[in-house]
């Protein structure tokens, strides 16, 4: 039985049940900060368990795309070295909330598994908590398992209730036992039934788990029944298929050996048992489920996971021989694969090649450089009997190669080495000190320099070779950059664009004898750039000879944006007018960032006439042309001059798109090449100066996913179309209006009583009525309306009265106009308000006061008799 077929008879099977499917959610858990990746089938319903979540189905069943590659939850490392570990996998699921319980969910289990699966039931193990008797009876009296095949597991983590059978959301909330059901594979494969010394060995494998969430338990430990129960299971479509298919492991099932068959097709690898196939096999899947789901390779959070997988694949290929761009050729076999089941890969699947492709020609620039490093260490280490491998080589090459941690520990496993990674985490210490330090040394303007000018060839190319005129540390000239030296290098040519016209410096490595690292680009004079970073590896020395590769990435991404920055200044002022002139722009490889003149914000329908007018110009991909003439001629041609530029007697005109300008700053081929343009925000900087802030190409396309994904998460809670949303939301508004006036109502009905009640409380001091008491949650109007109903109905009196919520105490304080004279009603509330962190003031007859010591409110309220006795 086929992988495909047993996804859809597990959701059939349990739709015949009563239950309803529900799609797979995405890899990225939205609106759950707990989790880095969707990593079990009972995430989406997570809120449905805690009761914050109503469906309008009390059973569902899904098959959940997971990943387990990051954080708490991470198999990264075992990927390739066992036989059931993944990066991603599928959770085939069956919940129940709050409606059948322990006998359904485990006659489900076992009707699917001997009735539809067609298992041997002899070959069935079970296990249940040990205290759950409930569990036990169902399956020997019931299902009929005998008790040698029933094995009770008890609190074997050291705690009670910490057991491999007993299941917890955290320290405290719903949790319960487990019963978990096992294959036994047979007599020739090692191993020991689960609860065993040797329950670990590949002979009895766990197939299913059944979770039934029977307790709430509280902060001191108490376990009290849920009046509720509930079921939570989960079944590994890999496993399953594993068991289904009589294979041992899962990458010998059907969907992994046609990905491992196309692995060994792009590798040229014969080898249908390396484990780098099947580590390939593995990587692409999450890889494609990952981009797929908006997550795009990145230096932090899920994007530097996914990076981190890429990577680990690449360096397998590698070892397999591949030594360029192969792994996003695998995108269409996952499609093959799985796209019938989950079609967004399917619509998704040039996008995905794309980015993996992008990633990969990146990676694989400096792989080799790295990888020579780390064999020849590894030789090394051989021949010297060290089993350690050193933390600052395996720092330096994440640092500088791109190899990721876990990367590198990869590799050293394979040869039986450890990775030192207390050094590796001081040198990571070290250069992030660094980093602090190199945003100080941007000093250009200040450095003396006497010698030729530099040749850019940015504009054509973005690597060239250059020889070295002079370098800087600390601001002074040198002869030499030793490893580690933050400076700056001055090259007779190079691609590398020198911070200008709003666009940032260009970022990328010079390498030759040495590597340096450039993290911005600056001119020390018109036409002399320098080129700011920090030494990898080796020396620098003036008169080396150098490749400058500029970071192709970033230049791409800043290309897009500055191009953009073109369109949407025409485009601003065909909407608003010939009065829009440019006073300033910062482009990067993130966003455009363009300040112009004019004196009110733009509306809506404005901001999606200017984004249409650039995305039309983009549609267009008409052909960019730059041309380099007299700024006589350039002025006659009606090219427009930006704000903030100095010309010289030559100037460099722009033609895109529909716009003409004079522009020093690297663009675009063809307007195409933008992809999409998007405006982000729109504010005032200075008086008639407005900003927008725009975005273009994969960061367009994040945002425009984002964005999708909270209106879909809108949708999902009022339970309505996404057209509906706005509709939904007046109606909301609306209702909570209404709420509201009622609620207004019933406080004024409140005071009214409470007026009433609280007369009886009033003492007489020299013949005045005097009341201080505390009126539990009343607000400031509630208080305001129960002082006027008192002084009505007291006649001669002083008033103080009092809430608290949470940390915030309100007091107001009312002295009838007989009274006035001897008491003010501001020196009385301030009396009070001192007493529990706060003051406050009014008139003589009425005043109010807060505080923030809700504590001390009943006895500054008790010390009013007092004090209006000294004062009367």
């Amino acid at each position: 039985m086929k992988s495909a077929e047993i996804r859809q008879k597990y959701l059939q099977f349990f739709a015949s049940k009563g239950h309803q499917i529900v799609p797979s959610s995405s890899l990225v858990p939205h609106g759950d900060p707990t989790l880095l990746f969707t990593n079990a089938g009972m995430n989406q319903f997570k809120d449905v368990f805690l009761g914050f979540d109503k469906r309008p189905y009390s059973r569902a069943t899904t098959a959940q795309k997971c990943v387990r590659a990051g954080g708490k939850h991470n198999d990264l490392e075992n990927v390739g070295y066992t036989a059931r570990h993944h990066t991603f996998f599928e959770m085939l699921g069956n919940f129940s909330f709050g409606d059948y319980f322990k006998h359904d969910a485990i006659h489900y289990a076992w009707e699917l598994l001997t009735q539809v699966f067609k298992l041997a039931p002899e070959k069935l193990w079970v296990t249940v908590y040990a205290a759950d008797d409930e569990a036990y009876k169902i399956w020997n009296e019931e299902v009929g398992v005998p008790a040698e095949r029933i094995v009770r597991i008890g609190d074997n983590k050291g705690a009670p209730y910490a057991s491999d059978n007993f299941w917890m959301m955290g320290d405290t909330g719903p949790c319960g036992p487990c019963t978990e059901i096992f294959y036994d594979h047979g007599e020739d494969i090692a191993g020991g039934p689960p609860g065993s010394p040797d329950e670990d060995g590949d002979r009895y494998i766990e197939i299913w788990n059944n979770v039934f969430m029977q307790f709430n338990r509280d902060e001191a430990g108490v376990m009290h029944p849920l009046p509720k129960p509930s079921v939570d299971t989960g079944m590994g479509l890999e496993r399953i298929s594993a068991v289904l298919q009589g294979v041992h492991s899962n990458y010998d099932i059907d969907l992994f050996q046609n990905l491992i068959r196309a692995a060994a097709r792009e590798t040229s690898d014969s080898d249908m048992e390396s484990p780098s196939l099947k580590v390939l096999a593995d990587h692409i899947r999450a890889c494609t489920f990952l981009v797929s789901d908006g997550v795009i390779p990145s230096n932090e959070g899920r994007g530097y996971v996914l990076r981190r997988i890429i990577r680990r694949a690449i360096r397998h290929g590698y070892k397999l021989g591949a030594r360029q761009a192969f792994f996003y050729r695998l995108v269409p076999d996952v499609v093959k694969e799985m796209g019938e089941a989950y079609p967004d890969i399917k619509t998704g699947q040039d996008r995905i090649a794309q980015v993996l492709r992008t990633e990969e020609e990146r990676f694989f620039e400096t792989i080799e450089h790295g990888m020579g490093i780390l064999e020849g260490e590894l030789a090394a280490m051989a021949q010297s009997g060290n089993t350690v491998f050193n933390g600052e080589t395996a720092f330096k090459l994440h640092d500088t190669y791109g190899f990721p941690l876990d990367l590198t520990a990869d590799v050293c496993r394979e040869r039986n080495v450890t990775v030192d990674e207390a050094a590796f985490d001081a040198a990571m210490a070290r250069q992030k000190e660094q980093a602090r330090a190199a945003g100080k040394f941007k000093m250009a303007l200040a450095l003396e320099y006497n010698g030729p000018e530099t040749t850019f060839h940015g504009y054509d190319t973005l690597n060239c070779q250059g020889t070295v005129y002079a370098l800087y540390k600390d601001g002074a000239p040198v002869t030499q950059l030793n490893e580690g030296d933050l400076g700056v290098v001055v090259l007779d040519n190079t691609p590398f664009y020198a911070e200008s016209g709003g666009q940032v410096g260009d970022q990328g490595v010079l390498q030759g004898a040495a590597l340096f690292q450039v993290e911005d680009t600056l001119k020390i004079q018109a036409k002399v750039f320098g080129h700011h970073g920090v030494v990898k590896t080796g020396t620098l020395k003036v008169g080396d000879n150098v490749t400058a590769k500029v970071d192709t990435e970033i230049r791409a991404r800043t290309r897009r944006n500055h191009s953009a920055t073109h369109l949407m200044h025409k485009a601003l002022r065909e909407v608003l007018g010939g009065h829009v002139q440019q006073k300033g722009s910062q482009v990067d490889g993130d966003k455009a960032r363009f300040d112009f003149a004019h004196n009110s914000p733009l509306s809506a329908e404005e901001i999606t006439r200017v984004e249409a007018l650039v995305n039309g110009q983009i549609l267009q991909n008409t052909a960019t042309q730059t041309r380099v003439m007299s700024i006589e001629e350039a002025q006659e041609t009606g090219a427009m001059m930006l704000f903030g530029e100095k010309y010289g007697a030559t100037v460099r005109v722009l033609d895109i798109g529909n716009s003409r300008e004079f522009c020093g700053g690297t663009h675009v081929t063809r307007t195409g090449d933008i992809g999409l343009f998007k405006i982000v925000a729109e504010t005032g900087v200075a008086a008639g100066v407005r900003r927008i802030e725009a975005v273009t190409g994969d960061n367009a396309l994040a945002l425009i996913q984002q964005q999708q994904d909270v209106l879909a998460q809108a949708a999902a809670a009022f339970k309505a179309p996404v057209g509906e949303v706005p509709a939904k939301i007046a109606q909301l508004q609306d209702h909570m209006k209404a709420l509201e006036k009622e609620l207004a109502k019933l406080k004024s009905k409140l005071a009214a009583s409470q007026g009433d009640d609280l007369l009886a409380q009033a003492t007489k001091i020299k013949d005045v009525a005097v009341l201080a008491t505390l009126l539990e949650g009343a607000d400031v109007p509630t208080l305001r309306e129960t002082l006027d109903k008192l002084k009505d109905k007291l006649g001669s009196a002083i008033i103080v009265l009092g809430s608290a919520n949470g940390d915030k105490v309100s007091l107001i304080a009312g002295v009838t106009a007989d009274l006035t004279g001897k008491v003010k009603a501001g020196e009385l509330v301030n009396f009070v308000a001192q007493q529990v962190g706060g003051k406050g003031g009014g008139r003589p007859d009425m005043a109010q006061a807060g505080g923030t010591q809700p504590k001390n409110l009943p006895a500054a309220l008790q010390g009013v008799g007092a004090w209006v006795e000294g004062k009367l």
